[in-house]
């Protein structure tokens, strides 16, 4: 039960980052309410790192982004109503730590991060996680007195009106029910899915013959303990959660890198599996840029700018529906040629020849670029080309594997060498720096139907967000470096591109979706995963496991949470649609503009009800990045708006949440 009948009851139901965060804003805004505030904290895992930061996951597995650049406090950047408060960066909790400025009872491995960790470091996650539940902490040590937190280890299962749009009821998985609340915030991350009809029938073909099925999901969740040493593995997916399984297979078994003459020199321990991977693309994302842009450094858009943003903006509004690749890539495309072109400048001819070619870029038109670049001499080899950077091998195929690796390892060191020069400095990575920081941008043009539904689902989905994390996401240099490592060790062997995975058992033994072939190594009488690649030529490898190394979508219909699935049967939430009943839906829950109201079935938006973050993915593009300090973080921003919907205030004369102005980023 909730509090007396003037206390002013919300309850969060999500205690990771996104969850703090509004609590964060319930406390900087609460002195706006004389009456008692009562916030309800509904999470299984520990309030603030909540299940993905949690701090006894395993040290192999570490953040994406550096320390300089984390945080959960609202600083004068952020484009919100309520008062920002000021407080550490993760770097600068660190630092304190460090200095015994904060009395912070650690364990000793966090203690000695927090002395190693550097501006540009990049971090554990546990170490993250330890910074949010002090983070957590320290908000209930500086609430005012009016606030009270109260914590439930628990899961919601239920939410219910009292009466219709009245105070709201949560019931708890242990049987508990809060009533009477006047507001519920869905502040939900990654959640796990009923599975595919794929998923099944590999679930079930791994089940009859002895194999390892691993859906997708967090590594830090899943079970590999299962997979014997020697044995063959298959990892789909060569972006990020790839680089957490690696990691969890091979360092985590006891495995180290050390330096050698030529580079990084991986040891094995010999507990390690025999790892093959691939994907559609069958190249590793991009290695980040060495940070030189501090802590608070971004590209400042010269052609995606505020004004042209409004104007967009203003056409949505006024009916027309635009197009991501006929109204929004040209301007990106633009944006980043020039970030390339003037990096590579400014390093062969000097910072005033750099100066010169941006200024003839901002007066000249698009199709000037070749004969501006032939006046600067830079070299055609030189000169952007995202055919180059989407499909780096071309049209070429391979003769074998063997091929492909002596071709996958060249591409991974002059990926190496390029992410060493700087994302400022270096004219490669600077350009896919600036595409990194150009998403609060795309972001301002697509969310609440900024293009249209087939847009969204062929351009955005099927095409720039996995070019965008392909290219802007990936990880720090160092991964790389082992990645290559390990190749050279034989301990990975990367398949190629258009990654193929079919069943196949003595007798023929197969399930409908998975695909059935003919066995090529290691495959004389037992079943198996077969996994190859459509552009090299050899025949493929039998595999006891497949682990597909991503994270499950964002999907309402297939969720697995009870809270959700109690929701969506009941038409209290549908998923977002965007361009009527015949658009497309991204997969997120349907939520209103400005405070973010669930809406229902019927399209009624509720007046006690909020969400934000992951489960929104369509309504806001691109939703699982995190807080940055000083460049205005849209997390905040929406959760500020909650907050203050929630304590029955105003959105204030300082809001200016009209889509298509300011720049802001995550």
């Amino acid at each position: 039960m909730t509090g007396a009948d003037d206390t002013l009851a919300v309850c969060v139901i999500g205690a990771g980052p996104r969850g703090l965060s509004v609590l964060e804003r319930i406390r900087a805004n609460a002195g706006g309410t004389l009456r008692p505030v009562e916030v309800h904290l509904v999470d299984p895992y520990p309030p603030g790192a909540g299940a993905v930061w949690r701090t006894d996951q395993p040290g192999e597995l570490l953040m994406n982004t550096v320390a300089s650049q984390v945080t959960l406090f609202a600083d004068d950047s952020v484009d919100c109503a309520g008062p920002s408060v000021p407080g550490p960066s993760l770097y600068e909790w660190a630092c304190a730590v460090r200095d015994r400025a904060i009395d912070q009872d650690l364990p000793a491995r966090a203690v000695d991060e927090a002395r190693r960790l550097g501006p540009d470091t990049y971090p554990t996650r546990a170490f993250h996680g330890h910074y949010l539940e002090w983070v957590f902490r320290h908000l209930l040590r500086t609430a005012p007195a009016h606030l009270t937190v109260h914590t439930h280890r628990t899961t919601a299962v239920a939410l219910d009106d009292d009466v219709p749009g009245g105070p709201q009821t949560v019931t708890l998985a242990n049987g508990d029910r809060l009533a009477g609340l006047d507001a519920v915030v869905l502040a939900l991350g990654h959640g796990d899915l009923t599975p595919s009809p794929e998923e099944r029938a590999l679930r079930s073909f791994a089940d009859r013959h002895g194999l390892t099925y691993v859906a997708p999901a967090n590594p830090a969740d899943t079970d590999l303990s299962g997979i014997a040493p020697g044995a063959p593995v298959a990892l789909r997916g060569l972006g990020l959660n790839f680089f957490d399984c690696l990691a969890l297979l091979t360092e985590g078994r006891g495995g180290t890198f050390k330096e050698g003459q030529s580079g990084l020199v991986y040891l094995p321990s010999g507990n390690e599996p025999v790892l093959y991977a691939g994907s559609r693309r069958g190249v590793p994302y991009h290695a980040r840029g060495e940070n030189e842009k501090g802590a608070l450094g971004r590209h400042e858009p010269r052609f995606l700018t505020p004004d042209v943003i409004a104007e967009l903006r203003r056409r949505v509004a006024g009916g027309r529906s635009l197009g991501f690749r006929h109204d929004l890539w040209p301007l990106v495309d633009r944006e980043i040629r020039t970030v390339h072109h003037e990096a590579w400048i400014r390093a062969a001819r000097g910072p005033e020849a750099a100066e010169e070619f941006v200024r003839s870029c901002l007066v000249g038109e698009d199709g000037e670029e070749t004969a501006l670049l032939d006046r600067h001499a830079v070299p055609p080899a030189e000169r952007w080309d995202w055919t180059r950077i989407e499909l780096p091998y071309g049209e070429r195929k391979f003769i074998d594997r063997a091929d492909f690796r002596h071709w996958l390892l060249t591409y991974l060191r002059r990926d190496v060498t390029e992410a060493r020069l700087g994302n400022v400095n270096g004219p490669l990575k600077a350009a896919l720096d600036a595409l990194r920081d150009l998403r609060n941008e795309i972001r301002l043009v697509v969310d609440h139907g900024g293009v249209s539904g087939e847009s969204y689902r062929a351009e955005l989905d099927g095409w720039y967000t996995p070019l965008n994390a392909f290219t802007s996401i990936g990880p720090p240099a160092f991964r790389i470096e082992q990645l290559i490592a390990l190749i050279e060790a034989d301990v990975l062997h990367v398949l190629g591109p258009g990654m193929r995975v079919r069943a196949w058992a003595p007798g023929g033994d197969t399930e409908e979706g998975i695909g059935e072939g003919d066995i090529g190594e290691g495959g004389v009488g037992k079943g198996g995963f077969l996994v190859d690649s459509e552009l090299v030529d050899e025949p493929p490898v039998r595999v006891e496991a497949l682990i597909e190394a991503r994270l499950p979508a964002v999907d309402l219909r297939r969720s697995a949470n009870p809270l959700l699935r109690a929701l969506f049967g009941a038409g209290a939430c549908a998923p977002y649609r965007l361009g009527g009943d015949a658009g497309h839906e991204p997969g997120g829950l349907a939520v209103t503009d400005g405070a973010p109201r669930l809406v229902d079935a019927a399209g009624r938006p509720h007046p006690r009800r909020f969400a934000f973050g992951v489960p929104v993915e369509g309504v806001r593009w691109v939703t699982a990045v995190g807080i940055r300090p000083g460049v205005g973080s849209v997390t905040l921003e929406d959760a500020d708006a909650i907050a203050r919907a929630a304590l029955g205030l105003g959105p204030g004369p300082a809001a200016r949440r009209t889509s298509g102005t300011g720049s802001r980023e995550t």
